[in-house]
């Protein structure tokens, strides 16, 4: 674990290559590798507070606080989760499975009720705190992967477009993104480092975050194969298996909580209707080809990102992004593109960082700026939305 770490403010050892090509980088004093720290996280609190003035300007146009601003959507579940944790059994209305916490992975509620036993701030607070600096260590393990393959000037690009992408208004709403975000990068970052137990282990964590997560296991494998037809390297194949777990550990927790062991899958069905469906990509644009006046916002925002995802996949593809960086990315986003009614909305796309990664480093100069401040706008724009209406949820 040290190693990355050292990753953190030296992203490559000399003498050592990456898995694919990238740009070594020398040594440097212990006290230059702390400084390179400061920017990224500079630009992170930056993007912040842009979110943190949208919602404070938001909130009284729906007639909230600021508090009430935040615990809004997944927000609430979660903090019910950290709260009354998880029922023992399948709630069901009227002879149909109703919405509860058992549709909500543990590792988020669980960080924030332990922060709170310790601390003693309010569940509220403690679930703000632990999302803004998981936040951040993503921005800073998005910054050390990227620098590890691409090089300094593309991670100060890729750090400036993370932080300020739309989909990071949850990282200031009381959501799991920035732990998963966090364990996911780092993982890769292990990955390329041929630390396989860690990035298993990594991955554990992360697959008991969000479900999305599980595309990360697949990195796993796809580094584990290759490892193993060039090098014999039997010990890769840790990493594939310990990843899951964490996601199959809470769906046998779940089994012996509730006695049902599809508690999961069908709270997802019956609660928030969603489901697994290779045509719903297909159904989406479908009804926006055939009524683009009269579309909803949903199908809207849909189509526009799934048309982002593209672009920002063929740049992927074109770059030839480290192996299992490529591989999570466009698997993370095949992911969210077929669950129904979820689909690719920023904050999904955000999980699939690697996508945009591969835009930050395609784009420089004027392109970047011009980018840049469509995306900070864009970010303003669905931080206000989430607050002030519950027509799309984000």
């Amino acid at each position: 674990m040290s190693d990355l770490t050292t990753d953190l403010v030296e992203p490559d050892v000399a003498g050592e290559a990456p898995l694919a090509g990238g740009p070594p980088a020398g040594t440097a004093p212990p006290l230059g590798r702390a400084r390179l720290l400061v920017r990224p996280t500079v630009i992170y609190l930056a993007s912040r507070a842009l979110t943190v003035a949208a919602m404070a300007g938001a909130a009284p146009i729906a007639n909230l606080s600021l508090t009430g601003a935040f615990d809004r959507w997944d927000t609430k579940w979660f903090m019910r989760a950290a709260a009354t944790g998880w029922p023992s059994r399948i709630v069901t209305e009227h002879g149909h499975v109703t919405a509860t916490t058992i549709a909500f992975l543990p590792v988020y509620p669980l960080a924030f009720r332990w922060f709170s036993a310790l601390t003693g701030c309010p569940l509220l607070l403690s679930a703000a705190i632990v999302s803004g600096v998981t936040g951040l260590t993503a921005t800073l393990a998005v910054w050390a992967l990227v620098r590890r393959f691409a090089g300094p000037p593309a991670a100060e690009r890729a750090v400036l477009l993370f932080a300020f992408f739309p989909g990071t208004f949850v990282f200031s709403l009381g959501y799991s993104e920035g732990i998963a975000i966090t364990c996911v990068a780092l993982g890769l970052l292990a990955l390329l480092r041929r630390r396989w137990v860690v990035a298993g282990l990594l991955g554990a964590v992360a697959t008991a975050t969000i479900p999305v997560a599980l595309a990360f296991a697949v990195s796993c494998l796809w580094a584990a194969v290759v490892a193993i037809r060039r090098d014999r390297e039997w010990r890769a194949l840790a990493a594939p298996v310990l990843a899951p777990v964490g996601f199959v550990a809470y769906q046998l927790w779940l089994w012996a909580h509730t006695g049902n062991p599809s508690a999961w899958r069908l709270t997802e069905r019956g609660g928030w209707k969603s489901y697994v469906s290779p045509a719903y990509p297909f159904e989406v644009v479908w009804k926006f080809v055939t009524h683009p006046i009269s579309s909803t916002a949903t199908t809207n925002l849909l189509v526009v990102c799934m048309a982002f995802s593209v672009v920002c996949a063929v740049i992927a593809i074109r770059q030839r992004q480290p192996g299992p960086v490529l591989v999570y990315g466009l698997g993370a986003a095949v992911v969210a593109l077929v669950a129904a009614p979820v689909g690719l909305r920023p904050r999904f796309i955000l999980d699939a960082f690697p996508l945009v990664i591969a835009l930050a480093v395609q784009l420089k100069g004027r392109s970047l700026r011009t980018v840049l401040w469509i995306s900070a706008l864009l970010l303003v724009v669905i931080t206000v939305y989430s607050v002030d209406t519950f027509r799309v949820f984000p």
